[in-house]
């Protein structure tokens, strides 16, 4: 599989690419737990079908100590018992806001409740803008047919600003 186009060929593409690294950035630096992160990420990314983001983000989740079993089992996270209750209200979210337009009806309030049980407001923030940023990032690279496979995890470092 070819990827369609190389977005960060272009002087508009790298700019965009830079400025939403720099998003990335941020809610990385944020107070909500780096496992969350990653295990939301991951599963945003096997909804949406984008290899280049679930090669990605499982890379980078095993190269700061994730474990195999977990990673492995994020994609049946409701059917396994290796994840905390606040890690499960998460995914619940994840998955709920990826979905918007597969005949659902949005997140639903007990989903908000439980996420609500276990975070704080700006752990929230940090969460809901992930979740908007990993589907907004998959749809550009699968709209581009970047396939997965060939990340190194660090390779972004030098897009900060």
């Amino acid at each position: 599989m070819e990827p369609r186009m190389n977005l960060m060929a272009s002087e508009l593409g790298a700019k965009i690419s830079k400025r939403i690294y720099n998003v990335a950035l941020a809610i990385e630096r944020s107070p909500l737990p780096k496992a969350v992160q990653d295990l939301v990420m991951l599963r945003a990314s096997q909804i949406n079908g984008c290899g280049f983001c679930v090669d990605y983000h499982t890379k980078d989740a095993a190269a700061v100590g994730e474990t195999a079993v977990r990673l492995h089992l994020v994609a049946t996270w409701r059917e396994s018992t290796v994840f905390t209750e606040a890690e499960r209200a998460a995914l619940a979210l994840a998955e709920e806001g990826t979905r918007l337009a597969d005949a659902h009806h949005g997140v639903s309030d007990e989903t908000w409740a439980r996420v609500r049980e276990h975070y704080d407001d700006d752990q929230l923030v940090a969460l809901v803008s992930l979740i908007a940023m990993i589907n907004a990032t998959n749809r550009l690279n699968v709209i581009v047919r970047n396939p997965g496979g060939s990340y190194e995890p660090g390779m972004f470092t030098g897009l900060s600003s």
